[in-house]
């Protein structure tokens, strides 16, 4: 009997770990919030270092130097990271289709959005014919001084409704420098509208609707399928921590979700985006779990069998 308790620390020590606790170790992550962007420079013909906040402060510099790195050490940190799956946006969406054929079943096809003028909808709609795409956003209209109440988004949010997929939308008070962008336009409350028209539209929200918490909880609390992603990598550690147990406070930790927001530094963002929620010692390991991979699963609608299969990566 003796010898049948200590087997498996016995394997252990000889370095084989049962699968059990291979498993347990080594859980499944869905990342609801990646670009497959191509690589900007500055002026110094240098790749742009990644962004950072509040001014002043210099982000940190990324080993990419070409298109084909930013997908390279994507698939690296998410074999690192035991990423199962990706929400993956971009504008051109070639690049998507890119992707979703250099890593297949590794990413979630969807179409980035700025100017709504500049898309096609009769090919976007053929592609979801198709079943080419299975998401819609990052819609980025912030960057475009539009907002998400204007006319010419309702199409976009018509045809998510539709073909029942999931919505990202750029939806908070900071970004990324650009001469239309007010910080008005991601007030929150500008959504309300937008889902009593498509009250079957599952949204969620880049950055949790950073910093506007109060009005955050107000929209998840009176619309249930709203769900929000915390990639907030790019505010002091502390002010991440303040908001996000400011959500789990209200109660909302089961519809908060991993979101990396990779856009060309794959090589530090998602680490780090993961190990600060692993360090937020105020959440359980449910409520990890639950970021991590649980309310993902359930806002994609994934099947048992889809979820049984991430387990056993």
């Amino acid at each position: 009997m003796r010898l049948i308790v200590l087997l498996p620390i016995v394997l252990t020590l000889a370095g084989t770990v049962p699968n059990y606790l291979a498993a347990q170790a080594r859980q499944p992550i869905i990342d609801m919030h990646l670009h497959a962007n191509s690589v900007e420079r500055g002026p110094d013909g240098a790749p742009n270092r990644r962004p950072c906040n509040p001014s002043p402060c210099l982000g940190i510099p990324s080993k990419v130097q070409t298109v084909d790195d930013v997908l390279k050490l994507t698939l690296e940190a998410m074999d690192r990271n035991n990423i199962v799956l990706g929400f993956l946006s971009s504008s051109p969406l070639d690049n998507v289709y890119r992707w979703v054929e250099a890593a297949p079943g590794r990413f979630i096809a969807s179409p980035g959005v700025g100017d709504p003028g500049e898309i096609d909808l009769s090919a976007l709609r053929k592609d979801y014919e198709a079943g080419r795409l299975r998401g819609m956003g990052e819609l980025g209209n912030q960057y475009a001084g539009i907002e998400a109440t204007d006319q010419r988004l309702e199409p976009f949010f018509a045809l998510a409704e539709e073909f029942d997929v999931p919505v990202l939308i750029h939806h908070h008070g900071t970004g990324a420098p650009s001469a239309q962008f007010r910080i008005s336009m991601g007030h929150p409350e500008q959504l309300e509208d937008i889902l009593v028209r498509h009250p079957e539209l599952r949204l969620s929200i880049e950055a949790a609707g950073f910093p506007f918490l109060e009005e955050t909880i107000a929209l998840m609390y009176r619309y249930p399928l709203v769900y929000a992603d915390l990639s907030l990598w790019k505010y002091p550690r502390e002010a991440f921590h303040k908001y996000l147990r400011g959500l789990i406070e209200a109660g909302l930790g089961k519809r908060l979700m991993f979101g990396s927001d990779q856009m060309e530094w794959p090589d530090t963002v998602i680490d780090e985006e993961i190990e600060v929620i692993k360090s937020a010692t105020f959440l359980t390991e449910e409520q990890k779990r639950d970021i991590f991979y649980n309310n993902a699963a359930r806002f994609l609608r994934l099947s048992e069998a889809q979820i049984a299969s991430h387990h056993r990566r």
